[in-house]
């Protein structure tokens, strides 16, 4: 007769922190750090600038929406652990880094293929990155979960700022401090670059940005796909 399996133990996290300095201080540190990271130029930065410029301001906040929608996804991800399941699958990882390295690069590939049509076709709803609101929040919550490297990030500042056994609550206040944090600062992105100087000039040099915002989309999906 085969050996009964022990029961399934259920995580059980530690009552709320009972010091509100300490708690401050810990949100505080993830909201400097995870604020350098969000101000770094990256996917999510150039997609907000190229959506709020080349479309507008409505457009470009569609897109902050997915940015922090998948921040939201990172931060949990980060406090959970996902970097251990990773570790344990590294098969997982590989294949979540290939499938954001080839999305990146496809929005690369298309920016610049759109570079070389007439602009008359160019202003089609139907060869636009994101025309409609939805698809927008699409295309920034697509960008931001495109890189898994994030998740190692999240997990080596919780493992730093936060004490050892943190709460859930904890946790979920985390996860909101760098939505904020995300929120406020591709807004403000999209704010300026959907300005009517801004716009101004992107129509100017549309082909010229597209080419270069799209290489730079393809240099990102090729350092993804490279990085160990």
């Amino acid at each position: 007769m085969p050996e009964p399996r022990p029961p399934a133990v259920l995580p059980v996290f530690p009552a709320r922190s009972s010091d509100p300095m300490e708690n401050l201080s810990t949100l505080l540190s993830i909201a400097l750090i995870w604020g350098i990271a969000a101000a770094t130029p990256g996917p999510n930065f150039f997609v907000a600038v190229r959506t709020a410029a080349a479309h507008s301001r409505r457009l470009g906040l569609a897109v902050v929406a997915g940015i922090v929608s998948g921040t939201f996804v990172w931060g949990l991800a980060g406090f959970f652990g996902i970097s251990t399941l990773f570790a344990l699958a590294p098969w997982l990882y590989a294949a979540l880094k290939l499938l954001g390295a080839l999305y990146l690069t496809y929005l690369g590939v298309r920016l610049i293929l759109a570079s070389f049509r007439p602009a008359a076709q160019n202003a089609s709803p139907a060869l636009t990155l994101a025309p409609k609101g939805w698809q927008g929040w699409r295309l920034g919550l697509m960008t931001n979960l495109a890189n898994p490297k994030t998740a190692a990030f999240v997990t080596s500042l919780f493992a730093t700022t936060m004490p050892a056994e943190p709460s859930l609550q904890m946790g979920l206040a985390a996860a909101g401090v760098m939505v904020g944090v995300s929120l406020l600062w591709y807004g403000a992105v999209v704010f300026v670059f959907a300005t009517p100087v801004m716009t101004r000039s992107y129509t100017r040099m549309t082909a010229l940005i597209d080419r270069i915002a799209g290489s730079i989309f393809i240099l990102f999906g090729a350092k993804l796909a490279l990085d160990r």
